[in-house]
């Protein structure tokens, strides 16, 4: 467990600078965005102690890096000198190609995550799953039903990959159906 907690602080110091130094904060919100990576990583830990042969070491490092490549101006080599090819590897995954079209990104991404190992899958639904909250207050409505209709792409996509934090996405998807529905008058 003390291998876990060095590995998490590390990546999370990383992690937490790097989009630090960009300042960026959690859309719609002021909190920096490290709020964002730790509740990501407090997912990924829940649905370790649920889920047998599951390693939370790794898994744990991705979520907290999973969004440095697309964010922050980190290279894929920086990550993999401090944290290992199979980390960097899980990230990339998990970053969207900005060379293809907006269309196509989150498919090529899911293709991607689905080559490896189950624990990259879970960072991506535990990913969702923190961020089906209330929608940022500039979002159109276009925005948030499409935000939505992604969400149950990457449920159906990633089935099979880790079930509890399944189950806690398809609760997040029902929920986040309020914010998909306008009010006639």
């Amino acid at each position: 467990m003390i291998e876990l907690q060095s590995k998490y602080q590390k990546a999370i110091k990383f992690a937490a600078k790097k989009h630090a130094d960009i300042n960026q904060l959690i859309p719609g919100t002021n909190l920096p965005y490290v709020v964002h990576l730790s509740n990501v990583a407090m997912e990924i830990l829940i649905a370790a102690q649920k889920t047998e042969k599951f390693d939370s070491e790794f898994a744990v490092q991705v979520a907290l890096l999973h969004d440095i490549l697309e964010d922050t101006e980190t290279t894929f080599d920086e990550i993999a000198n401090e944290f290992g090819k199979e980390i960097a590897q899980g990230v990339l995954a998990l970053t969207k190609n900005s060379k293809i079209s907006k269309e196509e990104r989150m498919d090529d991404s899911l293709n991607r995550i689905k080559e490896l190992q189950k624990e990259v899958w879970a960072v991506k639904l535990a990913d969702r799953i923190t961020n089906l909250q209330v929608p940022p207050e500039h979002w159109s409505f276009e925005k948030i039903t499409e935000y939505q209709k992604q969400a149950v792409q990457i449920y159906n996509s990633l089935k099979g990959g880790n079930e509890y934090l399944e189950h806690r996405l398809c609760e997040k998807i029902s929920d986040y159906l309020k914010y998909c529905v306008t009010v006639s008058e």
